[in-house]
């Protein structure tokens, strides 16, 4: 049997807590102490940002990382598929590619050029998990292919999210599995791997997601005719991040997260669009005022929820997030705006634009806000470009009838009756039709049927209802410090309100 220890490579302390979860859910104790391996964390175009323990970026909402996948044939261009042993962690017991893994935070296996990290990594790891004599093995025998980006989820507590290095190699080996990494093996032809994937083979086992996405949307008959032909191999190289979204529903024993959990799956991703498109100005004040309140932090529930939209009920890509931004860029102009004209000095435990830069720059930056959220909207990836003008259109309508909820909000403060009619047309207007667009737009983007599109639409406006409903309970029973702003601020300046409409 193979292997190596955690000294012997990068590697980050792992906390008290998390070390005890890893004990209570009766992880093995060697895998255990390979969880503090120190991977490579990524941005969307695989540049690296820093590190982390394997756990940290598994565990929860997990965090975007460096791995590869390699695809080894043999002589007779069988590929060697392996099973993940019980053991693991993550995914345990299902049947992936040859080797999968990551490449470590350090000098070697973090070079970028000709992929020599990925390719040192992988041999570590195929001598480690496979026995494979590295002497069997040279750098300049593997190939790299391309790249894919996707998430999958097994459970609430481990999630996959990768970008994914795809290696490919042919060589004669000789195996000395170690069981602690690896169940079983089985060489495939490209007909047996196809019956396998259709499930008229049955190899007792499922097949891991991000193994499916290589084997069923990345390999063509050209990969397999260009196996053991070095030209070939560089003429596959496509310079791509292949999106495959999220990947979770490929794994039939697979269960989801909590809201909180899966919003902060995607969270910082959306943020950093956001703050991306904001800071592009040439002005640093005018940039500044735009980014005031988002630096304030908040929920980003609208800002992330066309991404668990569209996973929910479609194909979900880096595109919804591209959308959510603009979503939410456009609720922080609301914001901005609705400051100004409800006179409010705190917004999110801050001064209000309009205090904190003068009453002109907040205008102006709302106004430019407005401006940037459609320009985030059509650079959407994946919208076609038959779809721009009616995504435009139905961001507008979004954008009209908010200003027309606000201002029945306004002109609300100067009537004595306010029915619940009229106070849930105001709501829907001001708060609701964004969730519904939000909902309705996931749905869209991410290819599901008309009768489901609808479906979410009338979802996200109940949400959105719902949201606002309870909004308006918190401004009254809970606390300034909590709201970050003055509790009470909504009765004190006449808001009609549910509450106020059945007090009155």
């Amino acid at each position: 049997m193979a292997g190596y220890q955690i000294d012997d490579v990068p590697s980050v302390t792992i906390d008290d807590d998390m070390m005890q979860m890893l004990i209570n859910k009766s992880a093995d104790e060697e895998q255990i102490s390979l969880m503090s391996e120190a991977v490579i964390l990524v941005d969307e175009d695989d540049n690296e940002i820093g590190q982390a323990s394997k756990v940290s970026a598994h565990f929860e909402a997990g965090l975007l990382h460096r791995a590869f996948s390699v695809l080894l044939f043999d002589s007779e261009n069988r590929l060697l598929l392996q099973k993940r042993a019980d053991d693991k962690v993550t995914f345990p017991g299902v049947w992936a590619n040859s080797c999968c893994s990551h490449p470590l935070n350090s000098t070697e296996e973090s070079e970028l050029k000709d992929s020599l990290g990925v390719k040192r990594a992988a041999i570590r790891k195929l001598h480690q998990e496979l026995g494979i004599d590295p002497s069997e093995l040279k750098l300049e025998d593997f190939h790299f292919v391309t790249k894919m980006m996707y998430s999958a989820r097994m459970n609430e507590d481990w999630i996959e999210r990768e970008i994914d290095h795809i290696l490919v190699i042919q060589a004669d080996v000789n195996l000395s599995i170690n069981k602690n990494e690896v169940s079983d093996v089985k060489w495939v032809s490209q007909q047996e791997l196809e019956s396998i994937l259709t499930g008229e083979i049955d190899i007792d086992g499922e097949i891991a997601p991000w193994f499916r996405c290589i084997a069923a949307q990345v390999m063509s008959d050209e990969w397999w005719n260009s196996i053991g032909d070095e030209q070939k191999l560089l003429g596959l190289r496509d310079g791509m991040i292949h999106d495959m979204g999220d990947v979770s529903h490929m794994l039939t024993y697979a269960t989801g997260a909590g809201l909180s959990t899966s919003i902060m799956e995607v969270k910082p991703l959306v943020e950093k669009r956001i703050s991306d498109s904001l800071c592009a100005s040439k002005h640093s004040r005018l940039s500044s005022a735009m980014m005031h309140l988002i630096e304030g932090g908040g929920k980003r529930l609208r800002a992330t929820l066309p991404w668990l939209v569209g996973k929910a009920v479609g194909d979900s890509h880096s595109g919804l997030l591209d959308v959510g931004a603009a979503i939410e860029i456009v609720h922080n102009f609301t914001l901005v705006h609705d400051d100004i004209m409800d006179d409010d000095d705190t917004r999110r435990g801050l001064n209000a634009v309009h205090i904190e830069y003068g009453l002109p720059t907040a205008i102006n930056a709302g106004d430019a806000m407005l401006a940037i959220a459609f320009e985030r909207l059509v650079g959407a990836k994946g919208l076609e470009h038959k779809d721009v003008g009616a995504m435009v259109n139905r961001l507008a309508w979004m954008v009209r009838r908010v200003s027309e909820g606000q201002q029945l909000d306004i002109e609300f403060e100067d009537r004595i009756a306010v029915s619940e009619d009229d106070y849930f047309e105001m709501i829907e207007g001001k708060t609701a039709v964004m969730f519904l667009t939000c909902a309705e737009v996931g749905s869209r983007m991410s290819g599901a049927d008309d009768e489901t599109i609808q479906c979410m639409a009338d979802w996200g406006l109940a949400v959105g209802l719902c949201f606002q409903l309870m909004d308006d309970l918190i401004d009254v029973l809970s606390d300034s410090d909590t709201l970050g702003k003055p509790a009470g601020s909504d009765l004190a300046q006449g808001k009609r309100t549910l509450m106020v409409i059945h007090a009155l």
